[in-house]
């Protein structure tokens, strides 16, 4: 598999592969869409990773850095939108996807990586734990604004 961050020409599979992730249908490609989609690619400390075989993309997930003022002023990453096109897992690409992304976290500086999950399945917790994630440090709240 090739692994590399998101280019232009990534959109339309991208927003294909976010099927794969419950409510998530293809937006209308307009401006919007557009202009959105370069403002992603265009903001250096926000990296859509993709993994691909055949040309064609079958993991992703999204890090995003975030500037700090503690911790001697590292940035720390946020894991979101991991996903693997169905046909495609338990292969071990989204390791590999997570991976790199703790690659750029560590050229970066991050002093630590944070992901959340709404999956309740006892087979996806053991994923991210076997990927180095814990879910004993930290207790996570979310608060949904829409």
């Amino acid at each position: 598999m090739e692994i590399r961050v998101a280019q232009k020409c990534d959109l339309k599979q991208m927003l294909e592969l976010y099927t794969q992730m419950g409510d998530n249908e293809i937006p209308v490609f307009d401006t919007n869409l557009e202009n959105l989609w370069n403002q992603i690619l265009n903001d250096e400390n926000h990296h859509i990773i993709v993994g691909l075989i055949g040309g064609q993309i079958v993991s992703s997930c999204v890090l995003v850095v975030v500037l700090n003022l503690t911790r001697n002023q590292q940035p720390y990453a946020l894991v979101e939108n991991v996903v693997t096109h169905e046909a495609y897992r338990n292969k071990g690409y989204a390791s590999l996807i997570l991976k790199f992304a703790r690659d750029i976290a560590i050229r970066k500086n991050c002093y630590k990586m944070m992901l959340m999950t709404g999956s309740k399945h006892e087979s996806t917790l053991a994923f991210y734990e076997k990927a180095g994630y814990n879910k004993n440090d930290k207790i996570a709240f979310i608060q949904w604004l829409n």
